[in-house]
């Protein structure tokens, strides 16, 4: 958000594995918060691609956090870590708080518990506004693809307007998730930057459980089609995770934040959103 902004919305737009790059676009907007979720942000390519993950997202990060630090040391910077990095956790611990272990699975998540501390870092050495956020899976309209919701809707919609075949193909329906209207998170995002602690961390999470089958199940009762369920191997990720469920108790305490949408509402508006994407010709 530029400083004093009050006029037209103005987009910059700037490289971030490049640190000219990164002091130039802090310099021009003079921010007074930075919502920083640049980032490699999928965790099953992390597996084929692990060096590139952990470099891209520290290093854009650390280059952001250097901009700031040595131009704009007032601006308040919200660091966007994932639920992911709590990892290997059993059912009985959940659901996981931000004093749970750390027990990352893939190199996506380590790549967040990296982001995640170096965004610490630069609070304790520097004194800089940062706040962390351990946002766990969110979904609705907008989300591209390399997500579960978004996937199985860009499918669904796809066999609805003819562009293929009627059937999806789906990995693991079993494992038990904890799902959250994007729409939520960004409000749970800018509630942060305005009341929390300078340095702390917060699980953006919704509380409950949903299996993927139940929101296939949910997606599939919008579809205006009959589809066929496929299994495909390929979809399944190398380590998974049974249940994984977070607790917001700390963010609401901070912010008075809860979840609101519900996800009935979210899952319409995710299958209308693909439904106009494909119409209109794109298909990413």
């Amino acid at each position: 958000m530029p400083s004093g902004s009050d006029g037209p919305e103005r987009y910059l737009a700037a490289d971030l594995t490049e640190a000219e790059a990164a002091d130039e676009v802090v310099q021009r907007a003079c921010p007074d918060a930075i919502f920083h979720l640049a980032a490699r942000a999928a965790v099953a390519p992390s597996h084929q691609h692990p060096w590139e993950t952990l470099n891209t997202n520290l290093a854009m990060q650390t280059r952001v956090l250097e901009a700031v630090r040595h131009h704009r040391p007032d601006c308040a910077v919200l660091v966007v870590g994932s639920g992911e990095e709590y990892g290997l956790a059993p059912a009985e611990a959940m659901p996981l708080r931000e004093s749970s272990p750390l027990r990352p699975l893939s190199p996506y998540a380590v790549s967040k518990v990296g982001q995640d501390f170096l965004g610490l870092q630069y609070h304790l050495a520097y004194g800089l506004h940062i706040v962390r956020v351990r946002p766990f899976n969110h979904i609705g309209p907008g989300q591209g693809l390399g997500f579960v919701a978004a996937d199985f809707a860009r499918q669904l919609a796809a066999a609805e307007l003819g562009l293929a075949p009627a059937v999806i193909s789906v990995g693991n329906l079993d494992a038990e998730r904890d799902f959250t209207d994007v729409r939520d998170v960004v409000r749970a995002y800018v509630l942060l930057l305005q009341a929390a602690p300078w340095g702390e961390v917060f699980n953006v999470a919704s509380g409950r459980a949903l299996s993927v089958g139940r929101l296939l199940d949910m997606l599939l009762a919008q579809c205006r089609v009959p589809v066929r369920v496929v299994p495909d191997p390929a979809r399944m990720r190398p380590s998974d995770i049974p249940v994984f469920v977070g607790a917001y108790d700390r963010l609401q305490t901070a912010t008075g934040w809860r979840p609101e949408i519900p996800l009935e509402q979210t899952v319409s508006d995710l299958m209308e959103y693909w439904r106009r994407k494909l119409a209109d010709g794109e298909t990413n």
